[in-house]
């Protein structure tokens, strides 16, 4: 079974981007170079903030769900308390 991470990038401009993946590398790569989510497009140099793995992905889809609809501080705080797994 492939285990599911959470990820939150910081753009440029401050905003936070959530995503969901099985190989966070990878996929941060890919929103470097452009490639994946059209909301990270031009907005560079991207920073990857906070990774956690998660599980299944049915979990990980729940969890970026729940992450989505935190307030900006909210999400602040978890990448406060958060360590990079």
């Amino acid at each position: 079974m492939e285990q599911w991470s959470l990820y939150l990038i910081r753009c440029n401009s401050g905003q936070l981007y959530t995503g969901i993946t099985t190989d966070v590398d990878r996929r941060f790569a890919e929103h470097q170079q452009g490639k994946g989510a059209k909301f990270l497009r031009g907005k560079g140099p991207l920073e990857l903030v906070f990774t956690a793995l998660i599980g299944d992905r049915s979990d990980a889809l729940k969890m970026e769900i729940r992450v989505k609809k935190l307030r900006r501080s909210e999400k602040e705080a978890l990448i406060q308390r958060g360590a990079m797994t």
